[in-house]
């Protein structure tokens, strides 16, 4: 996910965090992206985001992240995860159930 700025970034992750739609958010520093939008192409300084998750939250995931986002058509996109240790594996599932501590 972008956002427009590292308060949104924050405000994103604190709510995706706090709802248990992802184990962990991570929040990259500002970069540019080059886009069209709307017949033009624009540039846009931008926080990125990565929202660690299992598909089966990123519907909830989603609908949150829109009703709280500044854009109108926000970038939400899900990369599937190949491969992972077993220990953060089940450190992030752990993460998204009422029993995380």
């Amino acid at each position: 996910m972008t956002a427009a700025t590292k308060e949104e970034a924050s405000r994103l992750a604190e709510m995706l965090v706090g709802q248990q739609l992802a184990a962990c958010v991570q929040i990259l520093p500002e970069m540019e992206s080059v886009y069209r939008w709307q017949g033009k192409i624009e540039r846009q300084q931008e926080v990125l985001l990565i929202a660690k998750t299992e598909s089966a939250k990123f519907a909830a995931l989603e609908r949150e992240v829109r009703a709280l986002h500044s854009y109108e058509t926000p970038e939400i996109v899900a990369i599937p995860l190949i491969a992972g240790s077993p220990a953060y594996l089940a450190w992030l599932s752990a993460s998204l159930t009422n029993d995380a501590t």
